[in-house]
């Protein structure tokens, strides 16, 4: 038998990527009092990583708490990029109800969907927040009726259907019934209002200790903390527990310390109850998924299940020239005990030795999750090097099959030819193309998760970095064949020294330069994209040659093109598969597996072409 606490609410965000989920918190947070008038807080306040507040996503679901009318909400933040979807799905283990935030210009788009997908499917009541209506290019009934549209698609029940909607600018922290009224909003009060009215409150099962686990932590004075909501009994500092684990049950516990949410911050509770969502120290060697039971009373909750990764990447140990020079964490041992802590938090990693001992092989669900853990590791001091991404096949009734991705695209209109033409060559059909406004176009594509690695920079350019692309996993198909990515070579360098303005530009017209003038290079490290398939190995350390003979224009000034900072996400999905990216704290290189250039051959063959 169930009741019903009516004194909590727990909810998750959903949105799409900067559509205003974290800044829309924010309001939450300084009209419920969390936060002093005088008190100095930076925008974006759940978005704590300095990743995330550069990037301007959330990476990491994360727990807030705030009290309104007598009622504790707890809120979860979670992620709006699919590349994160083990956070979504573990963030939605905990709540109750969520609010599907969309943009009143952009509508809702596949992170949208990817999340809500997850809610329906557990029953979560939701509540629709159009956000951004003072936009000038909102379109607030359109997108109504496109997020009406969404529910039929994902099979919503009808009692699912029937959503109230609020309509909301984060910015000013204002929210209306009505957005031809958007200026006579003064406050949240409207948004927190609904919450309580709609979202249940927690069932509670009449059952003994009861808690799944879905976050850990870790503190320098109590070791690591187990985050995660009760379904049942109650926990108090000094109780003993078991832990319901994959292989079994614990030994026997203690707890030692208890904490709640307030606001942001973590404080110390008496008691935790039911439907609440708590931390808890005390318990050593724990996953992601186990259950807190109470001592001789296991009862197991089910397990949080996560998709399966679709994409795999070779982290390796770096073996080039300049190894050591500017990390101090570089050895396999050390590489594999920091992989081994990111299990620990994120369910959706999955990791396991190489061929070797200096290779440590990676899956996931996209470049993205790869790219922020290697930014991540090279603050903290590592120095390694990372392979092309691959993705993940499977073998299905003796056919060989590969992941699927739907892409959805809005792009300008005079960009429609080009992005097709490009997806066209990497095995993309399209499924959909509408018209958005007077300028814009959105264009749903069917592609390969191969025909997509690489594509995202291309797609910038392309689109003059005005298209937004978004994409999620859409099941397996037929293997397609081979895919043609990078067409160009690489420019080598072919003996280690400091790169000169005199040699740079000279090799110009050979392609894109990718290394300025004065960075040291080494035999096998890539400067630049050869403009022709073969690579080439160059000397871009020659300096110019000093004589007592004057010509004209001997003394021109050397104009060199602008190179662009690199990126990880880039270098990841340009290299090939000969190829390596060398990642440390400081720079970025990217280099052949093989350095010495007697040893490898100048020219890219694809491994379906050599057969």
């Amino acid at each position: 038998m169930s009741q019903i606490n009516e004194k909590i609410r727990n909810i998750a965000i959903i949105a799409h990527v900067d559509h205003g989920k974290t800044t829309l918190v924010d309001g939450l947070l300084w009209q419920a009092g969390t936060f002093r008038q005088n008190q100095q807080i930076a925008e974006r306040a759940m978005d704590s990583l300095d990743v995330e507040r550069e990037r301007g996503i959330t990476l990491v679901a994360k727990n807030a708490s705030i009290s309104y009318k007598g009622v504790k909400i707890n809120i979860v933040d979670t992620p709006g990029h699919a590349d994160f979807g083990g956070e979504v799905e573990r963030g939605l283990e905990m709540v109750d109800g969520a609010l599907l935030l969309v943009d009143a210009a952009e509508g809702p788009l596949p992170q949208t969907r990817f999340v809500l997908k997850h809610a329906l499917e557990r029953d979560l009541k939701i509540i629709l927040v159009i956000n951004k209506i003072d936009r000038p290019d909102a379109r607030i009934k359109e997108v109504i009726d496109e997020t009406y549209g969404l529910f039929l698609d994902l099979d919503a029940k009808d009692h699912q259907i029937e959503f109230p909607i609020v309509y909301t600018n984060a910015r000013k922290r204002v929210a209306v019934k009505d957005p031809d009224e958007k200026d006579s909003g003064k406050d949240l009060t409207l948004l927190f209002d609904t919450i309580i009215e709609t979202i249940p409150g927690p069932q509670i099962q009449d059952d003994s200790l009861k808690m799944l686990i879905t976050n850990t932590s870790y503190s320098d004075y109590l070791g690591r903390l187990a985050i995660g909501k009760l379904f049942s009994g109650r926990l108090k500092i000094g109780d003993k527990i078991v832990l319901c684990q994959e292989q079994g049950v614990s030994p026997e516990t203690k707890i030692t310390a208890l904490f709640a949410y307030e606001g942001l911050k973590t404080v110390p509770a008496e008691e935790a109850v039911a439907g609440d969502i708590a931390i808890v120290a005390g318990i050593e060697e724990l996953k992601i998924g186990d259950t807190v039971c109470q001592a001789g009373k296991p009862n197991p909750l089910k397990r949080i299940h996560v998709e399966q990764p679709t994409i795999s990447i070779e982290m390796l140990v770096n073996s080039s020239p300049t190894a050591g020079k500017d990390g101090n964490r570089l050895t396999s041992r050390v590489l594999w005990d920091r992989i081994e802590k990111e299990l620990r938090t994120n369910v959706s990693l999955h990791a396991e030795r190489g061929q070797t001992s200096d290779t440590i092989i990676l899956r996931g669900r996209g470049e993205l999750q790869f790219a922020v853990l290697a930014e991540q590791m090279r603050r903290e001091g590592y120095e390694f090097m990372l392979g092309r991404p691959k993705v993940i096949t499977r073998e299905e009734n003796g056919q060989l099959e590969e992941p699927l991705e739907h892409v959805v695209m809005d792009i300008p209109d005079n960009c429609v030819g080009a992005v097709t033409e490009k997806l066209g060559i990497r095995k993309g059909e399209m499924t959909n193309l509408q018209k958005m406004g007077t300028d814009r176009v959105r264009v749903e594509f069917d592609i390969p998760s191969r025909g997509l690695i690489g594509f995202r920079a291309q797609f910038l350019n392309d689109t003059r970095g005005l298209g937004l692309m978004s994409s999620y996993f859409n099941g397996y198909i037929p293997h397609k064949g081979h895919i043609v990515d990078r067409v160009n070579g690489a420019i080598v360098a072919d003996r280690p020294g400091r790169t000169t303005p005199y040699a740079i530009f000279n090799l110009e017209d050979r392609g894109k330069m990718i290394v300025k003038e004065g960075t040291d290079v080494y035999e096998g490290m890539i400067v630049g994209e050869h403009n022709r398939p073969n690579d080439v190995n160059v000397d871009i350390t020659r300096e110019k040659k000093l004589t007592n003979i004057r010509a004209a224009g001997s003394d021109e000034n050397i104009i060199l093109t602008p190179v662009p900072v690199l990126t990880l996400e880039w270098c990841i999905a340009w290299i090939a598969d000969d190829e390596v990216v060398e990642v440390t704290p400081n720079f970025l290189r990217i280099r052949k597996r093989t350095l010495e250039g007697n040893k490898r051959s100048i020219i890219r063959t694809p491994k379906d072409e050599k057969k």
